[in-house]
């Protein structure tokens, strides 16, 4: 077996997350029955050993970077309980933070409750992004099925290469050419931020949630459709209405929101890559605030738009990132690129549908779920969205206190306002 592996471009810009954020991933899916543990052991076994990357230390010895392959056994990877307390249980699983040198950099948890199971995955974003991590849920729901019933071996996952050169392998010889000299740096540069308190040492992570029921959701995405918006557009739009009602910001300031884009919308295939990331962010930024939150919607389409029609859109600064980590040692290569980067106080990851079919376990669907980014370290914030069985989740992961968690609250508060008000649009 391979004993090390490369450590790639996205690898090593994560591990330099380290300041703003535990870089961890989260995943939350409920049956109606209980999984079995056997089948489940055996999936988890082998799905490891075709991604090795989910467990290997990372290796940072100031010059280079690489991943160590390591051994393990399955008590090492999974926890199993019948906890008196299951929110709490969920809640102390989750905020877990697995370190980059740790043996493994993915934990699977099963809490049984009244004939029911929670499912439970945290991994290190410096291995897979929420796309990819959507992807490996469904093999791994798949991989249980095809060896529950029909005893199939669980192989069902890709492999190959975790570059992010994989991005430009579809574009014509003259476009990688274009797109491999954009060392333009487009990083946020935007001081207004979320209004949480001050770091304290006595702060600790919580996962901030709040759902939208299906006709909610329902009502929002054909009020979007007769706006012209899509889904992202309408809840990026009330996040920014929120953040300056929140916030008490001027409504003659703009404001910028850094959302996530997957890059894998450069890519034809990708199932000749293995588990990677490729995600990149670009920047919604609204001139002020509108004088309500369908001219905000308007602004926030005009943004969106222009990164829309770019047919290189979220590829600047790959190649900037690359030189830099390539010409020095990597203690050096961090500080430089620290010199030009600028972290985003203001960010939004729409991971999007949660697939019940796909996530199926013997047949029987997920009925409550959602997936969430990392915990940020203040003043830093993500919104996440995922939606399961029509039901949208916000959530936000946070490093702080009860007045924080009270501050998130008042936030979702606002956003189920603005996204209520934007909704009204679909009885029209």
């Amino acid at each position: 077996m391979v004993k090390r592996l490369n450590a790639e471009l996205w690898d090593k810009m994560h591990y330099l997350f380290r300041d703003f954020n535990d870089r961890m991933v989260h995943v939350e899916l409920h049956y109606d029955f209980e999984i079995d543990l056997d089948v489940l052991k055996t999936v988890i076994i082998c799905m490891l050993e075709k991604a090795p990357v989910l467990h290997s230390s990372f290796v940072d010895n100031k010059l280079m970077t690489y991943w160590r392959v390591n051994d393990y056994s399955i008590d090492d990877v999974l926890t199993v309980e019948r906890p008196d307390n299951l929110k709490e249980a969920i809640d102390d699983f989750l905020t877990q933070y697995i370190p980059p040198e740790d043996k493994l950099q993915i934990r699977f948890a099963v809490f049984y409750y009244e004939g029911k199971s929670v499912l439970l995955v945290v991994e290190n974003h410096m291995c897979m992004d929420g796309g990819d991590l959507k992807y490996f849920m469904k093999a791994f729901c798949k991989n249980y099925n095809d060896y529950a019933e029909n005893k199939i071996s669980p192989l069902e996952l890709k492999t190959g290469s975790r570059s992010y050169e994989k991005v430009y392998k579809d574009f014509s010889q003259t476009e990688q050419r274009m797109a491999r000299n954009l060392y333009k740096n487009v990083c946020a540069k935007d001081d207004h931020k979320f209004p949480l308190t001050d770091n304290d040492i006595r702060d600790r992570s919580f996962i901030a949630r709040r759902k939208l029921d299906a006709e909610c959701f329902s009502k929002l995405r054909k009020a979007g459709k007769k706006l012209g918006a899509t889904v992202n557009d309408t809840l990026t739009a009330a996040y920014f209405y929120s953040l300056y009602e929140l916030a008490d910001f001027d409504r003659n300031d703009s404001v910028t929101i850094s959302c996530a884009i997957d890059l894998r919308r450069h890519m034809k295939d990708t199932g000749d890559t293995g588990i990677t990331n490729q995600t990149a962010f670009m920047q919604c930024n609204i001139p002020r605030l509108g004088d309500n939150i369908f001219e905000t919607l308007e602004y926030t389409k005009k943004s969106v738009e222009k990164f829309k029609n770019d047919k290189f859109m979220g590829l600047y600064g790959l190649p900037l990132l690359k030189l830099g980590y390539s010409i020095m040692p990597q203690a050096a290569s961090e500080q430089v690129i620290k010199i030009g980067y600028s972290n985003p106080l203001l960010a939004m990851s729409n991971i999007g549908i949660l697939e019940q079919d796909k996530l199926s376990l013997s047949g029987h669907e997920p009925f409550d779920g959602f997936m969430t980014g990392a915990v940020k370290y203040k003043p830093y914030v993500l919104l996440s969205a995922t939606s399961l069985g029509g039901v949208l989740t916000l959530s936000m992961c946070v490093r702080g206190n009860d007045e924080d968690k009270a501050i998130v609250d008042r936030f979702f508060d606002l956003m189920e306002k603005n996204i209520d008000e934007i909704s009204k649009k679909a009885d029209e």
